[in-house]
């Protein structure tokens, strides 16, 4: 007799795990945010793009917020990435180094740029501070307060509160990279600006 709860046995399709369906979902996601923006972001795109039933979709994300949710924490944690990515021992290059890599961040990844800062719901701007999406937010701007402190301590910049001049840098250049994006720098070469910008803000904290 034919045990048919077997993997591989004809007639029984195996499952896909959990964990590669939810990949295969975000990574669906993230094609029609790029294709066709938030406004295409549905949960029958979704699910077409990454051919899997709709209740799929419904199962392990709750819905199309759920696909927001996920897409918001990916976004978050990149940025995260980028900030975190300097290793220079200068400890002056290395936080200017990581104001140009916001901008690089921002420019390689448009479409999760304008869902994080451009295109939040309006569901998503009211989530308190608890929420999983916040919470990965405030980790990409605690990494820039290391930064900071890390300069500070090292006698680079002078930052008695780390948390405030890390938010100024933040105004500064997050102001100049939504200019950009929207075609707004009227200098001839945006990325002399920029870094011009950086510059003028390093002077700036110059104890």
């Amino acid at each position: 007799m034919i045990d048919m709860s077997q993997p591989g046995v004809a007639g029984r399709r195996p499952r896909t795990p959990s964990a590669k369906v939810e990949r295969e979902l975000l990574a669906a996601a993230e094609a029609v945010l790029v294709r066709e923006g938030r406004a295409g972001l549905t949960v029958r795109a979704v699910a077409t793009e990454a051919g899997i039933a709709q209740m799929g979709v419904y199962n392990r994300f709750g819905g199309k917020d759920g696909l927001i949710d996920a897409l918001l924490i990916k976004g978050f944690d990149m940025l995260r990435a980028s900030i975190e990515a300097g290793r220079e021992p200068d400890m002056f290059a290395r936080l200017r180094n990581c104001g140009l890599r916001y901008r690089e961040f921002a420019l390689a990844n448009p479409h999760f740029y304008a869902l994080m800062f451009e295109e939040v719901p309006p569901r998503h701007r009211q989530q308190s501070d608890n929420d999983e999406v916040a919470t990965h937010a405030v980790a990409s701007f605690g990494a820039l307060v290391r930064q900071v402190e890390l300069a500070s301590v090292a006698g680079i910049i002078k930052a008695t509160e780390p948390v405030e001049v890390a938010q100024q840098i933040w105004s500064a250049v997050h102001g100049a990279v939504a200019l950009e994006m929207k075609g707004l720098v009227l200098s001839p070469d945006p990325e002399t600006t920029y870094a011009a910008l950086v510059d003028t803000l390093m002077r700036g904290l110059a104890p």
